[in-house]
């Protein structure tokens, strides 16, 4: 008998920021997250877990909204229905809720988490994976002169040694920023992201200079619908990836028919869940383009499933992925923390996620 969906449960977690590692983006600082997490109970008593990602300056959703659609809409749809097909489920959270894609992948992570929990395998595996168990990683720097030398040294102490700098903050200070981020770097790997910022006269500026202080790429230069702007810069030599430009496969066709992307930044938040994540990875591999992981600015459980859906991709990008969960903030919600020496994040043989919350975090559900 196939097991059914019996519970579902919220737990609010706040979380700030490690001080020096602040992201001050052209969208403006990331410095806390008021996040969800969900945890799912089968009728065979499986347990799944499940973190809401979201910010509203950034997907303009948060916990608050979440918890309120995940209890008036989508549990109520879900509520004594079959756990498998996942995707099932995730179609039917599309009937009773439009938009919301990190809310809707809050509750698709757990509902992934207690699926491979029932068949006792790795998210990763259940995803069709893994091909690969290791999976390198970057961190954002951003800040001026004595700010940017403190996330640095923050960064390097923490074992990071690929980066990339925040710009789209005005061109005169984005270019001073990464000519004092190369000088800290010295040969490291070092890329930029705009976060949409720049105009194209902007960027048409910057990527020559970017180029050569030994920038890799520039990431979401422009504002996310300017695709035509985008092709144009491929033009100047350097890789541009897409991120605000992709949320779902619709997004992804269209920079694909605009050829306005090198690469794409998938993560499971913008594509609701994380078996479409791996969906939007092999759609963007059919059409020849490497995919690398996004962040959102994940805690425990967002980065344990960016970990299993990199794993899962069957081509992923060399440029290092952004699964940094815990490296970001003060405290983890793990009671062990993901696999990460700052390099690069690595996948364990556990089933599900991997992962357990702290005990604390656990008790907090309702």
């Amino acid at each position: 008998m196939t097991a059914t969906i019996a519970t579902i449960q919220t737990a609010r977690v706040s979380l700030r920021a490690a001080p020096d590692l602040l992201v001050r983006g052209a969208r403006g600082p990331h410095d806390r997250s008021d996040f969800l997490l969900v945890r799912i109970v089968t009728s065979d008593g499986v347990e799944g877990y499940g973190e809401v990602s979201a910010t509203p300056i950034w997907s303009g959703e948060d916990g608050t909204s979440a918890e309120h659609f995940i209890r008036t809409a989508i549990a109520p749809a879900l509520l004594d229905r079959p756990l498998t097909p996942v995707g099932a489920a995730e179609d039917l959270m599309d009937k009773v809720l439009r938009g919301n894609p990190f809310t809707k992948a809050g509750v698709s992570i757990a509902l992934w988490d207690a699926f491979a929990r029932t068949l006792d395998v790795p998210l990763a595996v259940a995803l069709g994976g893994p091909y690969r168990t290791e999976i390198p990683i970057k961190l954002s720097l951003s800040g001026d002169d004595d700010e940017l030398e403190r996330a640095y040294a923050a960064a390097t102490s923490a074992g990071f040694g690929a980066f990339k700098v925040k710009v789209g903050l005005g061109l005169d200070g984005d270019l001073h920023r990464v000519r004092r981020a190369r000088d800290l770097a010295g040969a490291a790997f070092l890329g930029t992201d705009a976060n949409g910022g720049w105009s194209r006269a902007d960027a048409h500026r910057a990527i020559p200079e970017l180029k050569a202080l030994g920038v890799q790429f520039v990431e979401q230069p422009l504002e996310p619908r300017d695709l035509r702007g985008a092709r144009e810069l491929r033009g100047l030599g350097l890789p541009v990836i897409a991120d605000e430009s992709v949320f779902d496969a619709r997004d992804l066709l269209d920079v694909v028919e605009a050829q306005a992307a090198d690469v794409v930044s998938v993560y499971v938040g913008k594509s609701a869940g994380p078996g479409r994540a791996v969906r939007m990875g092999q759609l963007a591999a059919a059409h020849g383009i490497d995919v690398l992981l996004g962040s959102n600015g994940e805690l425990g459980l967002g980065a344990a499933a960016q970990l299993h859906v990199a794993a899962a991709l069957p081509r992923l990008s060399t440029y290092p992925s952004d699964i940094i969960g815990a490296h970001y903030y003060t405290e983890d919600v793990l009671a062990k923390p993901l696999d990460s020496d700052g390099r690069r994040v690595r996948l364990t043989d556990e089933p599900g996620l991997g992962v357990t919350l702290r005990d604390d975090l656990l008790r907090e559900f309702r």
